[in-house]
């Protein structure tokens, strides 16, 4: 007897009706706040101006009646910092103010430069002034600045940590207990986790919470992407992925307008965190995934909620329903080995790798780079997010016109060129500097957002979810590295990481070209398919003309299948 795939009965049930798009609009809110929990660190962890407190200085800042910036002008030592004289933010000048002769009228003649020079200077002794009224970082709460700065570079580093061991132990927890499952355990740990961070009494605790945040974020987004794309007709899938990663574009954009309204880090954490404890109401709204319960043998519920989806969708069952079987039960079990055992599977491994860790060092660093330049960080996150969205149209637009190949490397090209551009444009031509940045993250975008799918191409069936697990890792290193990129080599010159970005994006578009096209190609199912391309194609007709006869064979079948009625008994 013939058995059905997952994929016939969906022929049926609508490869993408109303009951597909009801589950997926509700899954792509997953993506929107995790642009908050992803690039937060801008302006929970801004970085605004700031000098060495002192509190004799303060007395007369009061009685002169100065505000801040001219208490800097006078009181604070000037440095050069890459080849700049700047206003010093770790020194200053070791005096006692009250002995100094300073008057209220007339500071600049009573303390002048050869009085500075001569000004022995040390640490700051009693904090930090900051240029931030009514508003507050943790950098700011917790003085996060000179020798202490790199714990913003943890802040980031340790999300992206959680990412790493989140994504692995919770896709593991999803093959095991079930997309749905770990979706919803997913949200309930982000929920507790995320509100600890905001309730966090020192930056330690902060960066702990910080890290087991990051263990169910990615996870979570990871088996909500996974359970869509398992709901979906096959021609569906490559665009349903696409629109649910530009719902994180929707994030980005959302995040500029919360964060000018809200100036405490910390509430801004509280509004970020509570879409993940509104999204185990998803409980009562999305099913599970029915492949899955067909791969764990439970075909009665799969059934169940198969028929549940053909009821929503106004569609009618045959009786097929009752044969239907796991397409991929019969799949070999994979390990490391098979993904560099062989020269080109071995190349497709490093080559995708590399991408995707360019992809998070250069996309993280760009955004994190908006909060260290000086100007309106509200304003410049809003413009750089509006570049994201022509992205996916493009991508849509292009690989199946062009292919996948061109149009990736182009993207990490033209990301890696607009880096390298940018760093040599002066200051003074502020808006020519950012629209050429912001093509630079249109470049990255479309790369990080076409790598995803890539990798599923290139990878034959049996080690396709292990491959794809195994090189976005990499994404959760870059990820790790990237705050310590920008922060310390925008202190030796601000353009610097610039250089670094634009020479990781120009390799990965150059490696990219020695992928092979996938357009056109069926996935591969072995290994061979892999190394000997050619024999993929003759076994693909094969099986068209193979599939051909079967369906001349049981045409009463398959007509009762396309008409929704039994077929005739003979």
């Amino acid at each position: 007897m013939y058995s059905y795939t997952f994929d016939d009965i969906l022929e049926e049930a609508g490869k993408f009706g109303r009951s597909q798009k009801r589950i997926f609009a509700l899954l792509c809110m997953v993506s929107m706040p995790w642009a908050g929990v992803y690039v937060g660190i801008v302006f929970q962890g801004f970085t605004p101006e700031h000098w060495c407190r002192d509190s004799a200085v303060s007395q007369i800042r009061k009685s002169c009646g100065w505000n801040l910036m001219d208490t800097r002008k006078i009181t604070v030592p000037v440095v050069k910092n890459s080849g700049v004289l700047v206003h010093s933010q770790c020194e200053q000048y070791e005096l006692d103010w009250n002995a100094t002769g300073l008057t209220c009228d007339n500071p600049e003649s009573d303390l002048t430069d050869a009085h500075r020079s001569k000004a022995p200077m040390t640490s700051c002794k009693e904090g930090w002034e900051y240029d931030y009224k009514g508003r507050q970082s943790f950098v700011t709460e917790f003085d996060l600045v000179c020798a202490d700065a790199w714990v913003v570079d943890m802040y980031q580093a340790t999300l992206n940590v959680g990412f790493f061991i989140g994504s692995i132990a919770i896709g593991y927890l999803a093959d095991r207990f079930g997309r749905k499952t770990s979706f919803l355990v997913s949200n309930l740990l982000n929920g507790i986790f995320g509100i600890l961070v905001a309730w966090s009494p020192n930056w330690v605790s902060m960066l702990v919470f910080r890290a087991l945040y990051g263990f169910g974020v990615k996870g979570g987004w990871v088996a909500g992407y996974v359970l869509i794309t398992e709901l979906v007709g096959v021609e569906y899938r490559r665009t349903v992925g696409v629109v649910y990663q530009m719902f994180f574009s929707v994030g980005i954009l959302i995040l500029p307008l919360i964060s000018y309204f809200i100036t405490d880090w910390r509430w801004l954490q509280v509004v970020i965190t509570a879409p993940y404890i509104l999204f185990l109401s998803y409980y009562w709204f999305i099913p599970e995934s029915p492949r899955w319960l067909l791969s764990q043998h439970n075909a009665k519920k799969a059934v169940e909620i198969t028929e549940a989806i053909a009821k929503e969708n106004k569609k009618t069952l045959s009786k097929n329903i009752e044969t239907m079987r796991d397409d991929n039960a019969d799949t070999s079990t994979a390990s490391f080995m098979d993904l560099i055992r062989t020269p080109k599977m071995r190349k497709h491994t490093f080559i995708l790798s590399f991408n995707w860790f360019t992809s998070a060092v250069v996309y993280q660093g760009l955004i994190m780079r908006l909060g260290i330049l000086g100007g309106n960080v509200y304003i410049d996150f809003l413009i750089s997010g509006l570049v994201e969205f022509p992205a996916a149209f493009l991508i849509l637009f292009t690989i199946d016109r062009i292919g996948r190949r061109l149009p990736f490397a182009t993207a990490n090209i033209v990301a890696g060129t607009a880096c390298f551009i940018t760093a040599m444009i002066p200051e003074n031509m502020f808006w020519f500097k950012t629209a050429v940045a912001c093509i630079g993250r249109l470049g990255i975008t479309m790369a990080f957002e076409m790598v995803v799918f890539v990798n599923t191409e290139l990878y034959p069936t049996f080690v396709r979810n292990l491959g794809v697990s195994v090189c976005s890792t990499l994404c959760d290193i870059g990820g790790i590295v990237a705050p310590f990129l920008l922060y310390r080599l925008a202190a030796i010159w601000l353009e610097l990481p610039l250089i670094i970005f634009g020479a990781l994006a120009f390799l990965a578009g150059a490696l990219v070209l020695l992928l092979p096209e996938t357009r056109g190609v069926p996935l591969p199912d072995t290994i061979d398919d892999i190394e000997f391309p050619e024999k993929c194609k003759e076994k693909a007709l094969r099986s068209k003309e193979l599939r051909r006869k079967e369906m001349i064979m049981l045409l009463p079948t398959a007509t009762a299948v396309m008409t929704n009625k039994e077929p005739e008994t003979v």
